[in-house]
Parts: structure tokens; sequence; C-alpha cells
């Protein structure tokens, strides 16, 4: 859980930079600024939640955390296990979008620097799947081993923090999830560090989704690849977010036991909507809508939740 500042540049961040100097000084005035509830974990809850499929999450804020878990509460969101610490603040992203959508971010992990892993084992026969998503490496290598203790499915979201996990740590994660689920950029990055390739990334996890911002996702198995083309959305507004949507739309049409494409497909279409709106929490979803331009892009209806 966090915090999201973000900032709209409406020029390209590339212009403003000169990479062959050896110091780098930027400064880039935002024409545009928003403070929002934020963080992978609320981001993909608050999504299920918009789907009616109710999930458990594990996070920690600080002392400015309070109003936010009782939103989410208000919600029907669980928050059970959401930790709070007065000794930091909560988390906090601050994100800058170029005009070509191009981002830069900084991250203050807050409270989440200090969060313990919650005790599970009571919960463990109401949990079909699970998604660790970036948080503090250390708790996130102590949910993977919960997992696969209790042999519970999970897909590995290592995002913004695959810089900061050691090769072993990476490796260790991806072998025996669920799927591994990452941006090209990320995958590149995780292909290059560990020698892996969309053919021997197999050899780890049965499945790698690729997610292919307007061009949709892709997920590779041993059998092949199926690539399912993006929703499009009415307008764009700001892509943060989309990311989290998509897995919340993909979350659920798996813990519905739909096939991977129609999950792939639920996931596009929850990530259309996430990039019409400013911030990352969408305050309603009309699931009729939300069917109907899946069936409009694939020329196929979803199955029912």
């Amino acid at each position: 859980m966090a915090y999201d500042v973000l900032l709209g540049y409406d020029s390209a961040f590339r212009d403003g930079l000169d990479l062959k100097q050896d110091k780098i000084t930027a400064i880039f005035l935002t024409s545009h600024y928003a403070r929002h509830h934020g963080g992978t974990a609320a981001n993909i809850a608050w999504g299920l939640n918009l789907l009616g499929v109710d999930s458990l999450m594990v996070s920690t804020v600080g002392s400015d955390g309070a109003p936010y878990k009782e939103l989410l509460r208000e919600r029907g969101i669980d928050v059970t296990y959401v930790e709070q610490l007065d000794s930091n603040v909560t988390s906090t992203a601050i994100i800058g979008t170029d005009s070509s959508t191009n981002q830069l971010g900084f991250f203050h992990a807050g409270a989440d620097a200090n969060g313990t892993w919650p005790d599970l084992t009571q919960d463990r026969d109401d949990l079909s799947y699970a998604i660790v998503s970036p948080r503090e490496e250390r708790l996130m290598m102590e949910s993977i081993s919960f997992c696969k203790k209790y042999s519970v499915p999970y897909l590995f979201d290592p995002g913004q923090r695959i810089t900061s996990m050691g090769d072993d740590d990476l490796r260790r994660s991806i072998q025996g999830a669920y799927a591994l689920i990452a941006n090209e950029y990320e995958w590149g990055v995780i292909g290059s560090r560990l020698s892996l390739t969309e053919e021997t990334i197999t050899t780890l996890t049965p499945r790698l989704i690729v997610t292919q911002a307007e061009h949709g996702a892709t997920c590779f198995e041993k059998d092949g690849a199926q690539t399912v083309g993006p929703c499009k959305a009415e307008q764009l507004i700001n892509p943060t977010g989309a990311g989290d949507a998509f897995r919340a739309g993909l979350l659920a049409g798996l813990n519905a036991n739909w096939s991977m494409l129609h999950s792939l497909r639920l996931g596009n279409a929850m990530g259309s909507l996430a990039v019409e709106i400013e911030g990352t929490l969408i305050d309603h979803v009309d699931r009729d809508a939300v069917w109907s331009r899946a069936h409009m892009t694939y020329d196929e209806t979803l199955p029912s939740l």
C-alpha cells in the first residue's frame, strides 16, 4: 500500500537529459499534480473487489495509513493483515509521465521496510491463488516461502524490485511459481540477468506472462505462446495502475477456473478502464460494460465469474 504522487510533463523526458555527461541535473516543470491512494496490493485488491472477488491483503502502512485502511474496509476489502506501524510514514511513490507515456519514478518504502509477515496458516484453505508483488525483498521472500510450504499457487510479480533483488533470490522466486508476470522491460532485465529466454523460462515456471501496454499481453508456455490483443480505451488519461488492473482481471479469471485466454482478455479489459482515469483506484465498474467491451474486442463473450 502506498500513496501515489502523479506528475504530468508536457514534453519528452529524453529532451531534458544529456546522458553523455558524467553528472545529471535535470528538473522537469510539470503541468499536472495529483496525490492518490495506490500501491500494488491495494490496487489489485480494489480491482478484484470491483469484480466481486474477495481477496486477503498482506501489507504495511505507516502513521498516516489509518484513513487508507478505513477506505478499503468500507469497500469490503479484508484488511485484517494490513499492519500499521506508527514509526514511519506509508510508502510513497512519485511518478512522472511525459507526453509519450514514458515514466520516471521514485519510491520510498516507509513503514513497509519494517513490516512483518503474518501467520496465515489458518487462512490457507480459503486461498486459491496468491500474487507476490513488489515490496520489501525480505517480505517477498517470506511470502514465497509460505506459498511453497502450503502449496498456494503464486504469481511472482517483482516489478520495480528487480533491480534490488539478487540473482539467486530472483531465480528462487521464479522457480516453482505458477507464473512469472512482468512487462516487456522487466522481462528483458530478468532474462538478461538470469540468461533465460521465453523457451528456457519454462524450466523454472510453467508460464511467463508479459504485459505489452497498448499491444496487449502474451503468455509463454512449454507448448507455445498465445498473444491477446488489447482492449481499446476510450481515452488515455494516465497509464499508472493499468498493470495492476490487468492483474486483478487475470486473477479473477483464474480464480473462476477460466482458461488462460479468457483470463488474459478480462485482464486487458480491466487495464483499458484504468488508463481512462486519474489515479489507480477505479471508483465503480459496470461489469456488463466490461464484458461488452471484451466481446466487442474479441468477438466472443467471456464466461461468468
